[in-house]
């Protein structure tokens, strides 16, 4: 087997919200070239990049992306009560955009290059307090990450990710979590914005 390749190129789908990596969103898809997407990333078994939107709109024109996105895979798919397209995604890899192009049908497409996954080493002694944060968050609101392995919340990678998916944090806040390569500057930054 070869190396994972770093550049790639990418359908984007920017939105007014930011995919973290591990976290899931739903979608509903209605646009000819998001369909267009959907269909393509079915065939290649290929995931999507969702951006924060920096300018425009969801609909109609391409919108103007953040620099730094993370890859969609997708989970399941259905049909909402309006006959449109159902998605549940959940956030992959980051990535960041070296240049663009729209097709045209007005799909964005990303070349992007891979941001590489947090360091091996545990939760600094530091951030010990979001780890444990995180966990009586869990304990109270249950859902998919409640039943996490001990292992995760020594994580730093982890811990940040689901902290920035919990708290009450602006899209802003959270983009420029996603923009830090270092888990430890990540948490740093949580704990900054918690006091």
């Amino acid at each position: 087997m070869g190396a994972v390749p770093t550049i790639a190129s990418l359908p984007l789908f920017p939105l007014r919200t930011v995919l973290l990596p591990g976290a899931t969103l739903g979608l509903r898809v209605f646009e000819p070239r998001y369909l267009d997407l959907v269909r393509e990333c079915g065939r290649n078994a290929s995931g999507f990049g969702i951006c924060l939107i920096l300018q425009g709109e969801e609909v109609g024109a391409p919108a103007t992306p953040a620099a730094f996105g993370t890859e969609a895979r997708i989970e399941d798919f259905g049909t909402g009560e309006d006959g449109l397209l159902t998605l549940r995604v959940r956030g992959a890899r980051r990535f960041h955009v070296n240049r663009t192009r729209v097709r045209d049908n007005g799909l964005l497409v990303g070349e992007v290059e891979w941001r590489a996954a947090g360091d091996a080493d545990p939760v600094r002694p530091q951030h010990g307090l979001l780890s444990t944060m995180l966990q009586s968050l869990l304990d109270r609101v249950g859902g998919e990450y409640a039943q996490a392995p001990p292992s995760s919340f020594d994580d730093p990678d982890w811990v940040s990710w689901r902290l920035a998916e919990l708290l009450p944090l602006t899209d802003t806040q959270r983009q420029q979590l996603l923009q830090d390569d270092d888990p430890h500057a990540r948490l740093d930054q949580l704990l900054a914005l918690l006091s």
